[in-house]
C-alpha cells in the first residue's frame, strides 16, 4: 500500500469518504488532474458532463434538496468559476448544501497575467458559509473535512474550494483521508431548544384566539413534518406556508391552508393571515414575498419565531418569544410538553374555516380550468398535471409563469420535498437543470420541470444533457413568446407602456426533438391532456410546449408583482 497520493487523488478519495455519490461538472484544462484521477481511481462516484458550469450547480442543488445530502459540482478556472456563481448564491441563501470545487491555475503562476486568472477566494467570499482556495496539497484532506461541517451543521448553506493546478500534482499523506459520517447529509448535529424556550413557545400560542403556523423551508429541511402535523392536529390550528415551505403540511392536510403571500397565495388565504392574532413563523425568514412586503402579519401581532439561525428573529418583526433550535426538535418538545400539561388544550377550529376557503379558491380556480377557451389557459395546464402526476412525483419550477399557478393550485398529497423552486434569487434556467439533479437523487419518482418560454432559452441546451442520460423527465414550457412577469409588471406599475418584455414565438418543441427530446406542440386546451398522459407514459426524456395566454391577461394568483 503506498503511503501518499496525489492531491487530484487525494480530492476523489476525500469525497468518497463524505459519501458523495455524484458530481455535476464540466471540464477544463486546469481540471486535468483532477478528470484523470477520477478515471482511473476505482470509486462510487458518478461524474455527469454538463453544458454549462451554472446548470452543473443547479443540478447539484436539486440533487441536495431531494436527497438531503451534499450536492457537487465542479468546474475549470477563469469563466467556469465565474459561471458557477449564480447556482451557490442560490443554494447558500436557500439553505442548501451545495458544494463546488473549482479548479485554478497553479499557484507559481499567481500575479504573473496567466490565462484565467481570478481571485476565486474573494470571489466566493460573499456568496458561501465556507470558502477557500487551497495553497498546500496536504491540506486537501482538511479543508474539505471543514467544507463539509460548514455545509451540513447548523444553518446549511454552500462552500467553495479552490484546487490550483500546481497542488493536484504534489503528495498527500493517506492516512489524513477521512470524514465524520455525520457530514455526509444535514441537518447535522442538531441543537434542541435552551430550557423553558419550547414551554414559552406553547404557552404563547395557546393564549392567542386565531394564532396562524407559517412555515417556510426550514420544516422540511429539518424533517419536522410529521411532529408540524401532530401539532397542528391536536390544536387545530391553520398552517400556511411559503413556497419553499410547501410540503411541510401535505396540501389535503384539513389544517393546511396552502401557500401565503405575494406569488401563489391567493386573496382567500391570505384572509388568515390578516386576521391572525399571532403568527408562528417556523423555519422561515419572514421575507418579503411570504409577508406580501411586511402587509402582514399586521402592527400589534403578536409572534413567535422558531429558527436555527438566530439572525433570522426579530429581523423583521418585534418577536415575543424566539426559539433558536432545530425545527425537528423544537416541534418535539413542544409536542412534548403539550403531552404533560394538565388541562384541556384549546382547539383553534382551523379546519372548517381553511375547509371554506379552499372550496372557495378552488371554485374560482375550477371556473377558469373548465371554461372553454379557444387558448390555453395556466389554470388549465395545472389541472392536467393534477390529474396525472403520481403521488410521488417531483416537481421543479422556473420563478417565471409557472410559479405562482403551481404554487397556489397544486395537490401535494404527502408531506416532504416534492416541489422545488429557486426563491433566493430567482434566476431563470434553473429548472430545467435542477430537474436532472432532482432525478439522480430520487430516480424512482417522476420528475417534471415547469418553465416559461423565457426560462427555457437560458438552459436549453442541456438537454443534450437530459438525453445523454436517458433521464425519463418530462418538460412542460409555458410559452407566451414574453418575459410575462415583468410584462404583467409593466401592466400593474408603468401603466401598460410594454418596452423590451417581447421576443419572437419559437417552436421549443422542435428545439426540443432536434436534441433527440420526444415533444409535443399543444395550441388548444383540448389536446392538452392526452399530451400530458403520453408524455409522463414514455420511457425517455419529453418535452410538452404549450402556447398559453400571456401572463398580463391572466388572472394570475399574484398579490404583488414586484417582490
Amino acid at each position: 500500500m503506498t503511503t501518499t497520493m496525489t492531491g487530484a487523488e487525494a480530492m476523489v478519495r476525500a469525497l468518497e469518504a463524505h459519501g458523495v455519490t455524484h458530481i455535476f461538472g464540466l471540464c477544463g484544462d486546469t481540471t486535468l488532474p483532477f478528470y484523470d484521477a477520477m478515471n482511473r481511481l476505482e470509486h462510487g462516484i458518478t461524474h455527469v458532463l454538463t453544458r454549462d458550469e451554472r446548470s452543473a450547480a443547479y443540478m447539484a442543488d436539486g440533487f441536495s434538496r431531494v436527497t438531503g445530502r451534499v450536492g457537487v459540482c465542479e468546474g475549470p478556472s477563469g469563466g467556469g468559476a465565474t459561471y458557477i456563481l449564480p447556482g451557490l448564491i442560490e443554494a447558500n441563501e436557500s439553505s442548501y448544501a451545495v458544494l463546488a470545487i473549482t479548479t485554478d491555475i497553479s499557484i507559481g503562476s499567481y500575479g504573473k497575467y496567466p490565462l484565467t486568472e481570478v481571485n476565486q477566494e474573494a470571489l466566493m467570499a460573499p456568496l458561501t458559509k465556507f470558502n477557500t482556495v487551497i495553497k498546500r496539497a496536504d491540506h486537501i484532506p482538511r479543508m474539505v473535512r471543514q467544507a463539509f461541517r460548514a455545509m451540513t451543521t447548523g444553518r446549511s448553506g454552500a462552500a467553495h474550494l479552490g484546487l490550483p493546478y500546481d497542488i493536484q500534482h504534489d503528495d498527500v499523506p493517506a492516512g489524513d483521508i477521512w470524514g465524520d459520517p455525520r457530514h455526509q447529509s444535514y441537518p447535522a448535529y442538531r441543537a434542541a431548544p435552551e430550557p423553558g424556550a419550547a414551554e414559552a413557545a406553547a404557552e404563547a400560542i395557546l393564549s392567542a384566539q386565531s394564532p396562524l403556523i407559517v412555515c417556510g423551508g426550514g420544516v422540511v429541511i429539518s424533517g419536522a413534518m410529521a411532529e408540524l402535523g401532530r401539532l397542528a392536529s391536536r390544536l387545530d390550528i391553520a398552517v400556511g406556508t411559503s413556497i419553499s415551505g410547501k410540503g411541510s403540511l401535505a396540501d389535503t392536510h384539513p389544517q393546511s391552508l396552502g401557500v401565503v403571500g405575494s406569488n401563489g397565495g391567493t386573496d382567500e388565504t391570505w384572509e388568515m393571515m390578516e386576521a391572525a392574532d399571532l403568527v408562528v413563523f417556523l423555519g422561515c425568514r419572514a421575507g418579503s414575498t411570504t409577508t406580501s412586503r411586511w402587509e402582514a402579519p399586521k402592527p400589534g401581532c403578536r409572534i413567535v419565531h422558531i429558527d436555527n439561525d438566530p439572525m433570522v428573529i426579530g429581523a423583521n418583526y418585534r418577536t415575543e418569544v424566539g426559539v433558536v433550535a432545530d425545527l425537528r426538535l423544537a416541534l418535539a418538545a413542544i409536542n412534548a410538553y403539550l403531552d404533560g400539561r394538565p388541562g384541556d388544550l384549546p382547539a383553534f377550529g382551523a379546519a372548517a374555516r381553511i375547509a371554506d376557503i379552499k372550496q372557495r379558491k378552488f371554485a374560482r380556480f375550477e371556473a377558469l380550468a373548465a371554461s372553454q377557451t379557444e387558448q390555453v389557459l395556466p389554470e388549465q395546464i395545472i389541472r392536467a398535471l393534477n390529474h396525472n402526476l403520481p403521488d410521488n412525483a417531483i416537481v421543479v419550477s422556473d420563478p417565471g409563469t409557472s410559479c405562482p399557478y403551481y404554487n397556489a393550485y397544486s395537490q401535494q398529497k404527502h408531506p416532504g420535498r416534492q416541489y422545488i423552486t429557486n426563491r433566493a434569487h430567482g434566476a431563470l434556467g434553473y429548472a430545467l437543470s435542477a430537474s436532472l439533479g432532482a432525478w439522480f437523487g430520487r430516480p424512482d419518482s417522476k420528475v417534471v420541470g415547469l418553465m416559461g418560454d423565457g426560462s427555457f432559452n437560458f438552459t436549453c441546451g442541456e438537454l443534450e444533457t437530459v438525453v445523454r442520460c436517458n433521464a425519463p423527465i418530462t418538460y412542460v414550457v409555458f410559452s407566451n413568446a414574453s418575459f410575462g412577469w415583468i410584462k404583467a409588471s409593466q401592466r400593474d406599475d408603468c401603466g401598460k407602456r410594454y418596452y423590451n418584455v417581447d421576443f419572437n414565438r419559437t417552436s421549443h418543441a422542435a428545439v426540443a426533438e432536434a436534441f433527440g427530446v420526444k415533444a409535443w406542440r399543444v395550441e388548444t386546451p383540448e389536446d392538452l391532456e392526452q399530451a400530458v398522459q403520453e408524455a409522463f407514459a414514455h420511457d425517455g426524456p419529453t418535452l410538452i410546449d404549450v402556447a398559453c395566454q400571456a401572463l398580463e391577461e391572466a388572472a394570475a394568483p399574484v398579490r404583488r408583482w414586484m417582490g
